[in-house]
């Protein structure tokens, strides 16, 4: 419920241009020294919001204005999707996460072009592409015409597009988590016309073995990067401290953090700069940032860790590196990139 009184809030400031100036007024921050230029599209700063939020691309309009400096829309699916049964989601206050099962809800990837269709972002954005959440895609071939219905219509709108292949809410698991599956998946979306960066979202609770395979598939087929990470599905983590954890979907924020760190690391060092990494989880300061550039991202995304604190928290994040990097004596956060692993 407040997630969707959110979203309302935010369709209406960002429809009216006084709204947009005055949420600026009160959360916007800029500065030179965290400007990058990555795969030709322009970041005014590296913070951005993770797909899973604007879930049906209706909030492109405040985003901007809320300090991002860049945003991911949807999963968006082949059709309309009203994901799984509530209740899915819940939050867990002492381990700063949120349990999600929502499983792809979205309105298809049809009523999402026509929604933007002739609009101009002030800021970069992103469409993750997913599978729509139905018993006709547990088979592989049904899946993968799905992707490649959802990956062709979105195609014409944004700067990027992810393919999510780690949604851990939907039927059939995260068949194209397997190596095997993946590649598949990619040589049919390889056919698809394209000249739009293409990165692939992967789950925090992958083997070092699949992740060396995808890797090596990956270099094969037009990817150029690689969002570490979606949520997890382990409930035996350390960090968990509240005492009922649902059984069911996947665990965000801080319960994330460490593994999503491993698996940067990891892709950092082993793609040897083939691949754009993007951070996502358990950002909610710009310490927890800066660590994750400095293992080798090059952007970063959020959602709990604004759910948490506040939409004030992305500028105070922001300002926050640009202090970190100074205190470095760094002249811009590209410099930082993968410092601690060269």
């Amino acid at each position: 419920m407040v997630h969707d009184k959110m979203t309302d809030m935010g369709v209406f400031l960002g429809d009216h241009e006084i709204g947009k100036k005055f949420t600026d007024c009160l959360l916007g921050y800029e500065n030179k020294i965290l400007e990058q230029n990555i795969l030709g599209i322009d970041f005014k700063n590296p913070i951005g919001l993770s797909a899973g939020f604007d879930k049906d691309a209706k909030l492109t309009g405040i985003l901007p204005s809320v300090g991002f400096g860049f945003a991911e829309v949807g999963s968006i699916t082949g059709k309309a999707c009203p994901g799984n049964p509530k209740p899915r989601l819940w939050r867990l206050p002492k381990s700063k996460s949120l349990a999600v099962y929502y499983g792809l809800k979205n309105e298809g990837c049809e009523k999402i072009a026509e929604r933007l269709k002739g609009k101009k972002f002030d800021i970069p954005i992103g469409i993750s592409v997913a599978m729509t959440n139905c018993l006709d895609n547990v088979e592989t071939e049904n899946g993968i015409a799905d992707y490649a219905h959802a990956f062709r219509t979105m195609e014409p709108y944004g700067d990027y597009i992810t393919v999510n292949v780690s949604c851990p809410n939907a039927l059939g698991g995260q068949p194209f988590m397997i190596p095997g599956k993946l590649e598949l998946l990619l040589k049919t979306l390889d056919k698809i016309k394209t000249s739009k960066p293409i990165f692939i979202k992967l789950s925090p609770d992958i083997s070092k073995q699949d992740i060396d395979e995808i890797l090596e598939i990956a270099k094969k087929y037009r990817v150029h990067g690689i969002i570490c990470t979606n949520l997890t599905k382990k409930r035996d983590l350390e960090k968990i401290k509240d005492e009922k954890v649902p059984s069911k979907g996947g665990l965000s924020g801080k319960l994330v953090d460490e593994l999503s760190d491993n698996l940067i690391s990891y892709i950092y060092k082993k793609g040897g700069g083939r691949f754009v990494i993007i951070g996502s989880g358990g950002v909610f300061s710009a310490k927890d940032a800066y660590r994750k550039i400095r293992l080798g991202a090059s952007l970063l995304q959020m959602i709990t860790g604004m759910i948490y604190e506040g939409p004030q928290v992305i500028s105070e994040i922001n300002q926050g590196l640009a202090e970190l990097l100074k205190k470095d004596g760094l002249n811009n956060i590209s410099q930082a990139i993968g410092v601690d692993n060269k």
